[in-house]
Protein backbone atom coordinates (compact mmCIF):
# COMPACT_ATOMS: atom_id res chain seq x y z
CA UNK A 1 0.00 0.00 0.00
CA UNK A 2 1.33 3.41 -0.99
CA UNK A 3 1.82 5.81 1.87
CA UNK A 4 -0.14 9.01 1.47
CA UNK A 5 2.10 12.05 1.08
CA UNK A 6 1.31 14.58 3.81
CA UNK A 7 -0.01 17.96 2.73
CA UNK A 8 2.69 20.61 3.22
CA UNK A 9 2.03 23.41 5.67
CA UNK A 10 0.96 26.75 4.30
CA UNK A 11 3.88 29.11 3.66
CA UNK A 12 1.53 32.08 3.99
CA UNK A 13 0.16 33.39 7.29
CA UNK A 14 -3.53 34.03 7.86
CA UNK A 15 -4.92 37.41 6.94
CA UNK A 16 -7.65 38.92 9.12
CA UNK A 17 -8.16 35.45 10.62
CA UNK A 18 -8.72 33.91 7.17
CA UNK A 19 -6.60 31.06 5.80
CA UNK A 20 -4.95 31.38 2.39
CA UNK A 21 -6.42 29.36 -0.45
CA UNK A 22 -4.52 26.13 -1.19
CA UNK A 23 -4.67 24.60 -4.67
CA UNK A 24 -3.23 21.25 -5.62
CA UNK A 25 -2.61 20.81 -9.33
CA UNK A 26 -4.30 17.69 -10.80
CA UNK A 27 -2.40 14.45 -11.31
CA UNK A 28 -3.17 14.61 -15.02
CA UNK A 29 -3.88 17.39 -17.47
CA UNK A 30 -2.87 19.11 -20.69
CA UNK A 31 -2.00 22.50 -19.20
CA UNK A 32 1.49 23.67 -20.10
CA UNK A 33 1.87 26.13 -17.24
CA UNK A 34 0.60 26.76 -13.73
CA UNK A 35 -1.05 29.94 -15.04
CA UNK A 36 -3.02 28.06 -17.70
CA UNK A 37 -4.48 25.74 -15.08
CA UNK A 38 -5.36 28.50 -12.63
CA UNK A 39 -7.00 30.65 -15.31
CA UNK A 40 -9.26 27.69 -16.13
CA UNK A 41 -9.81 26.65 -12.53
CA UNK A 42 -10.55 30.18 -11.34
CA UNK A 43 -12.55 31.13 -14.42
CA UNK A 44 -15.05 33.05 -12.30
CA UNK A 45 -12.34 35.51 -11.29
CA UNK A 46 -11.20 36.20 -14.86
CA UNK A 47 -7.80 35.85 -16.51
CA UNK A 48 -6.89 39.45 -15.68
CA UNK A 49 -7.29 38.83 -11.94
CA UNK A 50 -5.12 35.72 -12.09
CA UNK A 51 -2.46 37.53 -14.13
CA UNK A 52 -2.50 40.39 -11.64
CA UNK A 53 -1.87 37.95 -8.78
CA UNK A 54 1.09 36.44 -10.64
CA UNK A 55 2.49 39.90 -11.44
CA UNK A 56 2.22 40.90 -7.76
CA UNK A 57 3.92 37.70 -6.57
CA UNK A 58 0.84 36.69 -4.60
CA UNK A 59 0.80 33.07 -5.80
CA UNK A 60 3.49 31.10 -3.98
CA UNK A 61 4.80 27.55 -3.83
CA UNK A 62 5.56 25.35 -0.84
CA UNK A 63 8.81 27.24 -0.24
CA UNK A 64 6.94 30.54 0.06
CA UNK A 65 8.50 31.97 -3.09
CA UNK A 66 6.37 33.51 -5.83
CA UNK A 67 5.51 31.17 -8.69
CA UNK A 68 6.15 32.59 -12.15
CA UNK A 69 3.24 32.72 -14.58
CA UNK A 70 5.20 30.65 -17.07
CA UNK A 71 6.25 28.02 -14.50
CA UNK A 72 5.65 24.58 -16.01
CA UNK A 73 2.63 22.60 -14.87
CA UNK A 74 3.77 19.92 -12.40
CA UNK A 75 1.15 17.29 -11.44
CA UNK A 76 0.45 17.31 -7.70
CA UNK A 77 2.15 20.64 -7.08
CA UNK A 78 0.69 22.89 -4.38
CA UNK A 79 0.28 26.65 -4.64
CA UNK A 80 -1.19 29.14 -2.16
CA UNK A 81 -2.63 32.63 -2.41
CA UNK A 82 -4.89 34.99 -0.51
CA UNK A 83 -8.14 35.83 -2.25
CA UNK A 84 -9.28 39.42 -2.31
CA UNK A 85 -11.66 39.92 0.59
CA UNK A 86 -15.15 41.09 -0.31
CA UNK A 87 -16.49 44.36 1.05
CA UNK A 88 -18.42 43.32 4.14
CA UNK A 89 -20.72 45.33 6.36
CA UNK A 90 -19.60 44.60 9.95
CA UNK A 91 -22.15 42.70 12.01
CA UNK A 92 -22.46 45.02 15.02
CA UNK A 93 -22.95 42.33 17.67
CA UNK A 94 -20.26 40.49 19.66
CA UNK A 95 -19.44 36.80 19.69
CA UNK A 96 -19.60 35.78 23.35
CA UNK A 97 -17.23 33.08 24.61
CA UNK A 98 -19.14 30.71 26.90
CA UNK A 99 -16.27 28.30 27.55
CA UNK A 100 -12.60 28.05 26.65
CA UNK A 101 -9.98 25.48 27.52
CA UNK A 102 -6.93 23.99 25.80
CA UNK A 103 -9.11 21.80 23.57
CA UNK A 104 -12.33 23.66 22.73
CA UNK A 105 -13.99 27.04 22.55
CA UNK A 106 -17.79 27.29 22.85
CA UNK A 107 -19.12 30.57 21.48
CA UNK A 108 -22.55 32.18 21.60
CA UNK A 109 -22.95 33.47 18.04
CA UNK A 110 -25.26 36.41 17.24
CA UNK A 111 -27.79 36.43 14.46
CA UNK A 112 -26.56 37.59 11.01
CA UNK A 113 -22.99 36.36 11.52
CA UNK A 114 -21.84 33.37 9.45
CA UNK A 115 -20.00 30.61 11.31
CA UNK A 116 -17.18 30.07 8.80
CA UNK A 117 -15.93 31.89 5.67
CA UNK A 118 -18.15 31.24 2.69
CA UNK A 119 -19.29 33.27 -0.32
CA UNK A 120 -19.51 36.96 0.53
CA UNK A 121 -18.95 36.38 4.26
CA UNK A 122 -15.25 35.89 4.99
CA UNK A 123 -13.61 38.13 7.59
CA UNK A 124 -17.02 38.90 9.12
CA UNK A 125 -17.54 35.37 10.43
CA UNK A 126 -17.48 33.86 13.90
CA UNK A 127 -14.40 31.78 13.11
CA UNK A 128 -12.33 34.66 11.73
CA UNK A 129 -13.35 36.94 14.57
CA UNK A 130 -12.47 34.41 17.26
CA UNK A 131 -9.11 33.64 15.65
CA UNK A 132 -8.27 37.33 15.84
CA UNK A 133 -9.79 38.12 19.22
CA UNK A 134 -8.47 35.03 21.04
CA UNK A 135 -5.17 34.84 19.12
CA UNK A 136 -5.92 31.24 18.13
CA UNK A 137 -4.93 30.98 14.44
CA UNK A 138 -5.51 27.22 14.31
CA UNK A 139 -9.07 27.41 15.66
CA UNK A 140 -11.56 25.45 13.53
CA UNK A 141 -15.31 24.87 13.67
CA UNK A 142 -16.59 21.42 14.62
CA UNK A 143 -19.99 22.21 13.05
CA UNK A 144 -21.93 25.18 11.68
CA UNK A 145 -25.01 27.22 12.39
CA UNK A 146 -26.92 29.04 9.68
CA UNK A 147 -25.92 32.70 9.41
CA UNK A 148 -29.40 33.78 10.48
CA UNK A 149 -29.50 31.46 13.52
CA UNK A 150 -28.00 32.58 16.84
CA UNK A 151 -26.58 30.45 19.61
CA UNK A 152 -23.93 27.96 20.60
CA UNK A 153 -21.17 26.81 18.26
CA UNK A 154 -18.37 24.40 19.16
CA UNK A 155 -14.85 25.20 17.93
CA UNK A 156 -11.70 23.11 18.33
CA UNK A 157 -8.33 24.57 19.33
CA UNK A 158 -6.05 21.83 17.99
CA UNK A 159 -6.44 20.73 14.35
CA UNK A 160 -5.46 17.15 15.19
CA UNK A 161 -8.42 16.90 17.60
CA UNK A 162 -11.07 18.33 15.28
CA UNK A 163 -12.08 14.91 13.96
CA UNK A 164 -12.86 13.61 17.44
CA UNK A 165 -15.31 16.46 18.08
CA UNK A 166 -16.85 16.29 14.61
CA UNK A 167 -17.55 12.61 15.28
CA UNK A 168 -19.86 13.67 18.12
CA UNK A 169 -22.16 15.27 15.56
CA UNK A 170 -21.77 12.53 12.95
CA UNK A 171 -22.58 9.76 15.43
CA UNK A 172 -25.35 11.76 17.18
CA UNK A 173 -23.54 11.68 20.51
CA UNK A 174 -24.16 15.36 21.19
CA UNK A 175 -27.48 16.59 22.53
CA UNK A 176 -28.64 19.82 20.91
CA UNK A 177 -31.61 21.90 21.93
CA UNK A 178 -32.97 24.92 20.10
CA UNK A 179 -35.57 27.52 20.97
CA UNK A 180 -37.91 29.23 18.53
CA UNK A 181 -40.66 31.82 18.60
CA UNK A 182 -43.50 31.12 16.18
CA UNK A 183 -47.30 31.47 15.95
CA UNK A 184 -49.41 29.58 18.46
CA UNK A 185 -51.86 27.04 17.05
CA UNK A 186 -54.10 25.48 19.72
CA UNK A 187 -55.09 22.75 17.26
CA UNK A 188 -51.48 21.59 16.84
CA UNK A 189 -50.92 18.53 19.02
CA UNK A 190 -47.58 18.73 20.77
CA UNK A 191 -45.13 17.34 21.69
CA UNK A 192 -44.46 15.35 18.57
CA UNK A 193 -41.57 13.98 16.54
CA UNK A 194 -41.46 15.10 12.92
CA UNK A 195 -39.82 12.77 10.39
CA UNK A 196 -39.35 13.55 6.71
CA UNK A 197 -36.89 13.45 3.84
CA UNK A 198 -35.31 16.84 3.15
CA UNK A 199 -33.17 17.69 0.13
CA UNK A 200 -31.22 20.90 -0.47
CA UNK A 201 -29.99 21.42 -4.00
CA UNK A 202 -26.88 23.45 -4.71
CA UNK A 203 -27.73 26.93 -5.88
CA UNK A 204 -31.32 26.77 -4.59
CA UNK A 205 -32.14 28.97 -1.61
CA UNK A 206 -34.62 26.64 0.05
CA UNK A 207 -34.64 23.01 1.12
CA UNK A 208 -37.72 20.91 0.43
CA UNK A 209 -39.39 17.76 1.65
CA UNK A 210 -39.68 14.88 -0.80
CA UNK A 211 -41.07 11.34 -0.63
CA UNK A 212 -38.68 8.68 0.60
CA UNK A 213 -36.82 7.33 3.59
CA UNK A 214 -36.71 10.03 6.32
CA UNK A 215 -33.33 11.67 6.81
CA UNK A 216 -34.52 14.48 9.09
CA UNK A 217 -35.94 13.95 12.57
CA UNK A 218 -36.99 16.75 14.95
CA UNK A 219 -38.70 16.73 18.33
CA UNK A 220 -41.03 19.72 18.75
CA UNK A 221 -42.40 20.75 22.15
CA UNK A 222 -44.52 23.70 23.28
CA UNK A 223 -42.89 25.56 26.17
CA UNK A 224 -45.41 28.34 26.70
CA UNK A 225 -47.80 30.54 24.75
CA UNK A 226 -49.44 33.92 25.07
CA UNK A 227 -53.10 34.61 24.49
CA UNK A 228 -53.24 37.67 22.32
CA UNK A 229 -54.36 38.54 18.79
CA UNK A 230 -52.10 36.53 16.55
CA UNK A 231 -50.76 34.81 19.66
CA UNK A 232 -47.17 33.57 19.85
CA UNK A 233 -45.55 30.56 21.40
CA UNK A 234 -42.10 29.56 22.50
CA UNK A 235 -41.01 26.14 21.31
CA UNK A 236 -38.28 23.72 22.31
CA UNK A 237 -36.77 21.95 19.30
CA UNK A 238 -34.47 18.93 19.49
CA UNK A 239 -33.03 17.80 16.15
CA UNK A 240 -31.80 14.21 16.02
CA UNK A 241 -30.30 14.83 12.56
CA UNK A 242 -28.62 17.80 10.92
CA UNK A 243 -30.11 18.48 7.50
CA UNK A 244 -29.81 22.00 6.10
CA UNK A 245 -32.66 24.23 7.37
CA UNK A 246 -34.23 21.18 9.03
CA UNK A 247 -35.93 22.94 11.94
CA UNK A 248 -37.13 25.80 9.77
CA UNK A 249 -38.64 23.36 7.26
CA UNK A 250 -40.31 21.23 9.93
CA UNK A 251 -41.83 24.20 11.75
CA UNK A 252 -43.18 25.55 8.47
CA UNK A 253 -44.62 22.14 7.59
CA UNK A 254 -46.44 22.11 10.94
CA UNK A 255 -48.04 25.42 10.03
CA UNK A 256 -46.11 27.49 12.56
CA UNK A 257 -43.16 28.99 10.64
CA UNK A 258 -40.49 30.63 12.75
CA UNK A 259 -40.82 34.40 13.04
CA UNK A 260 -38.46 36.35 10.83
CA UNK A 261 -37.80 33.47 8.43
CA UNK A 262 -37.14 34.91 4.95
CA UNK A 263 -37.38 31.50 3.21
CA UNK A 264 -40.19 29.48 4.81
CA UNK A 265 -43.01 29.13 4.03
CA UNK A 266 -42.26 31.56 1.15
CA UNK A 267 -39.15 33.36 -0.07
CA UNK A 268 -39.40 37.07 0.68
CA UNK A 269 -37.55 39.99 -0.87
CA UNK A 270 -33.95 40.35 0.33
CA UNK A 271 -33.40 42.89 3.07
CA UNK A 272 -30.94 45.72 2.37
CA UNK A 273 -27.30 45.07 3.23
CA UNK A 274 -26.69 46.15 6.79
CA UNK A 275 -30.31 45.77 7.88
CA UNK A 276 -30.01 43.85 11.16
CA UNK A 277 -33.62 44.30 12.29
CA UNK A 278 -36.12 41.50 12.86
CA UNK A 279 -33.68 38.57 13.18
CA UNK A 280 -34.87 35.01 12.66
CA UNK A 281 -36.29 33.85 15.98
CA UNK A 282 -34.26 30.66 16.22
CA UNK A 283 -31.62 30.06 18.86
CA UNK A 284 -29.26 27.14 19.46
CA UNK A 285 -29.98 27.10 23.19
CA UNK A 286 -27.83 24.25 24.57
CA UNK A 287 -25.12 21.70 23.82
CA UNK A 288 -24.52 18.65 26.01
CA UNK A 289 -21.86 15.99 25.40
CA UNK A 290 -19.08 13.89 26.84
CA UNK A 291 -15.75 15.36 25.80
CA UNK A 292 -14.08 12.77 23.50
CA UNK A 293 -10.60 13.96 24.46
CA UNK A 294 -10.83 14.64 28.21
CA UNK A 295 -13.87 12.57 29.18
CA UNK A 296 -15.43 15.59 30.91
CA UNK A 297 -19.21 15.99 30.92
CA UNK A 298 -20.15 19.30 29.32
CA UNK A 299 -23.43 21.19 29.30
CA UNK A 300 -23.45 24.67 27.84
CA UNK A 301 -26.37 27.07 27.59
CA UNK A 302 -26.83 30.29 25.63
CA UNK A 303 -27.65 33.38 27.64
CA UNK A 304 -29.52 35.06 24.79
CA UNK A 305 -33.21 35.95 24.80
CA UNK A 306 -35.15 35.86 21.55
CA UNK A 307 -36.21 39.42 20.80
CA UNK A 308 -39.78 38.68 19.67
CA UNK A 309 -40.49 36.96 22.97
CA UNK A 310 -38.91 39.71 25.04
CA UNK A 311 -40.80 42.48 23.21
CA UNK A 312 -42.80 41.40 20.18
CA UNK A 313 -44.13 44.87 19.35
CA UNK A 314 -40.65 46.34 19.26
CA UNK A 315 -39.28 43.44 17.21
CA UNK A 316 -42.20 43.65 14.75
CA UNK A 317 -41.56 47.30 13.88
CA UNK A 318 -37.83 46.71 13.46
CA UNK A 319 -36.81 48.20 16.75
CA UNK A 320 -34.30 45.47 17.55
CA UNK A 321 -30.85 47.04 17.88
CA UNK A 322 -28.59 44.45 19.39
CA UNK A 323 -27.87 42.04 22.23
CA UNK A 324 -29.07 44.41 24.95
CA UNK A 325 -32.57 43.95 23.54
CA UNK A 326 -32.25 40.18 23.40
CA UNK A 327 -31.51 37.95 20.44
Amino acid sequence: MRRKTPTPSSPLPQRHGVDPVRVRLPAEGTWGTVRAHLVERLSGAGAGVVDGMFDAGRIVGADGRPVAADAPFVPGMYVWFHRDLPDEVPVPFPVRVVHRDEHIVVADKPHFLATTPRGGHVAETALARLRRELDLPELTAAHRLDRLTAGLVLFTVRPEERGAYQTLFRDRRIRKEYEAVAPYDPALALPRTVRSRIVKERGVLTAREVPGEPNAVSRVELVEHRERPGGLARYRLAPATGQTHQLRVHMSTLGVPILGDPLYPAVTAPVPVGDFRRPLQLLARSLEFTDPVTGAEHRFRSGRVLAAWASYDRWAVGGYDGPSDGQ
